[in-house]
C-alpha cells in the first residue's frame, strides 16, 4: 500500500518532535538525533539536509543527510558523516523508499560523486551495497562481577591484571577543563600515531554543549596521576557508546584501555544503562580482533550507495594503498603540528 506522506526539511521548531521519534524507533540511534545538524553546521560548515516524512501532522520517518565536498576526498551526500549509523528510520518500507528516492534525487541535483546511507541492518533496496565493517555490542550484567564474568576468559584475565595496576577512573560531563584537555591530548596522540588527522578541540566541546548530559568523558590516570587513556562516551536510550578514545605510550603495559572500557561498563550500569555498544571496526583489523577478544560477536554493517558522478564505490579506508604515503608521513609529524593541521582535513573525512 502506497502511503502519501509529505517530505519536509527539519527546522529548529521541530527538533523535539524529531528526537522523540528517533528515541521511540527500534532502529533509532544517537547518530540520528537532531543535535548532529547543529554540531556539523557549527564546526564544519557542511550543508545539512535533514528530511522527515509527515502524515497527519506526525513524523513517520526521518533521514539525516549531509553534503561533504572536498577536492582531496571527493563530493558526497552522506547519512551521516562522523557517525557509524545512519540511513532512514520510518514507520514502513514504503516511507523508507520515498525518503531514499528523495535522497537520490537530491544527490543528482547536487551533482555529488555518490550518496552513502549507513544502515545498521540489511535493507530491501536497489541501492549498491558495500560491507567492509562490523559493529560490536553486548548486554551489561547487573553488577560489576557479572559484567566481568561475561567477558571472554583471556580478556577477563587482562582486566583483572589492570585492576592491580593502581589506575584511577574519572568521569565528568561539563566544565572540567583539565579532564577535557587530558582527553584531547591523549586522543591527538592516538590519531597521530594511526596517521589520521585529528578533529578540532572545538568539535568535541560542541558535542558536549549540544548533547549535554548524554555525553561524558572518562580519563584513566596512573598511580602518579599521569593520564594514560581517555574516552568520550555517548548515551542513548539504554545504551552507552564509548566513541572517541585514545591513549599514550604507557597505555599498553598498564593495560589502561582494558581497565577503562570495563569501568565505563560498570559506571553505565550503575546509571541504569543495560547495553554496551563497542562501535564500528574494519573487518579483520586490529580493533576488530580486540573487540572480539571481549567475547562480542561482530554484526555486519550495511552501507548502501547511489553513484552519481562516481564510476565505482568509494574507498576512503586507511588500508587503501592510495593513502599509504600520506599516513606514513602523518605519523612522523610533531604532535602540535598534527593538532594544528588535522582539523583542516578531518572535516572532510566523515
Amino acid at each position: 500500500m502506497n502511503i502519501n506522506c509529505q517530505i519536509k526539511s527539519l527546522t529548529q521548531s521541530n527538533f523535539v518532535q524529531w528526537d522523540d521519534y528517533v528515541k521511540s524507533h527500534q532502529q533509532g540511534s544517537f547518530f540520528h538525533l537532531s543535535g548532529w545538524q547543529s554540531v556539523i553546521k557549527n564546526c564544519f560548515s557542511h550543508t545539512c539536509f535533514y528530511l522527515y516524512a509527515e502524515l497527519d501532522d506526525k513524523i513517520c520517518g526521518v533521514l539525516p543527510l549531509v553534503e561533504v565536498n572536498s577536492k582531496l576526498f571527493g563530493h558526497a551526500l552522506i547519512s551521516t558523516p562522523f557517525c557509524v549509523y545512519g540511513g532512514a528510520i520510518t514507520n514502513s518500507p514504503d516511507i523508507t523508499r520515498q525518503l531514499e528516492q528523495q535522497a537520490c534525487e537530491l544527490a543528482e541535483q547536487l551533482e555529488v560523486d555518490y550518496l552513502e546511507l549507513r544502515y545498521k541492518t540489511q535493507q530491501d533496496t536497489s541501492l549498491l551495497l558495500k560491507q567492509t565493517s562490523s559493529t560490536f555490542g553486548c548486554q551489561l550484567g547487573d553488577n560489576d562481577e557479572n559484567i566481568l564474568a561475561n567477558v571472554k576468559k583471556k580478556q577477563r584475565a587482562v582486566i583483572r591484571h589492570s585492576l592491580k595496576n593502581e589506575l584511577s577512573f574519572t568521569s565528568t560531563v561539563k566544565n572540567n577543563d583539565q579532564v577535557f584537555d587530558r582527553f584531547y591530548q591523549l586522543l591527538s596522540i592516538s590519531y597521530r600515531n594511526l596517521g589520521s588527522p585529528i578533529f578540532s578541540k572545538n568539535y568535541f566541546k560542541e558535542l558536549v554543549n549540544v548533547f549535554g548530559d548524554d555525553v561524558d568523558i572518562a580519563v584513566i590516570t596512573d598511580k602518579n596521576n599521569k593520564p594514560s587513556t581517555a574516552v568520550m562516551n555517548f548515551y542513548f536510550n539504554e545504551q552507552v557508546l564509548p566513541y572517541y578514545g585514545g591513549g599514550n605510550a604507557d597505555a599498553r603495559y598498564l593495560k589502561s584501555a582494558d581497565f577503562m572500557y570495563y569501568q565505563v561498563m560498570c559506571s553505565a550500569r550503575e546509571k541504569g544503562y543495560s547495553l554496551f555498544d563497542f562501535g564500528r571496526s574494519k573487518n579483520d583489523g586490529g580493533p576488530y580482533k580486540y573487540k572480539k577478544s571481549w567475547g562480542m560477536e561482530p554484526q555486519p554493517l550495511y552501507y548502501y550507495y547511489h553513484l552519481v558522478k562516481a564510476k565505482s564505490l568509494p574507498n576512503l579506508s586507511p588500508n587503501n594503498p592510495k593513502y599509504k604515503f600520506f599516513i606514513a608521513l602523518w605519523q612522523k609529524l610533531p604532535l602540535k603540528i598534527s593538532q594544528f593541521i588535522g582539523p583542516f582535513l578531518s572535516k572532510y573525512l566523515g
